[in-house]
């Protein structure tokens, strides 16, 4: 059941950053909750890979380097869910950054 409302929440958050950014476009709630499922499987899988490949740069950009493999994940996610679109990279780092803050707030509720 909470993995349940973990996905509805982060639908809720995913559907909400979406409002508040211009740069990403969302179809519906049934968008975001695809949008929840396909990134939290690649943020199980290929995340963990990425940062472990990348960890040189990532350690030497003090691990900031992890909001360029946040914002290139979310930038895979709107290549393979229809209906989500983001014009651009820094949309997509902004819009992981607010996702992460949205995300936060609403699963301390």
């Amino acid at each position: 059941m909470s993995i349940l409302i973990s996905w509805l929440v982060s639908a809720l958050a995913i559907l909400t950053a979406s409002y508040l950014l211009p740069g990403v476009h969302i179809a519906g709630f049934l968008t975001a909750l695809a949008v929840a499922v396909v990134l939290g499987i690649i943020n199980a899988i290929l995340k963990p890979i990425l940062v472990i490949l990348t960890l040189p740069i990532n350690l030497l950009t003090l691990g900031l380097f992890t909001f360029v493999i946040n914002a290139l994940l979310v930038m895979l996610v709107s290549t393979i869910v229809p209906g989500f679109k983001v014009d651009g990279f820094l949309w997509a780092l902004i819009f992981s950054i607010l996702l992460s803050i949205i995300n936060m707030f609403l699963h301390k509720i």
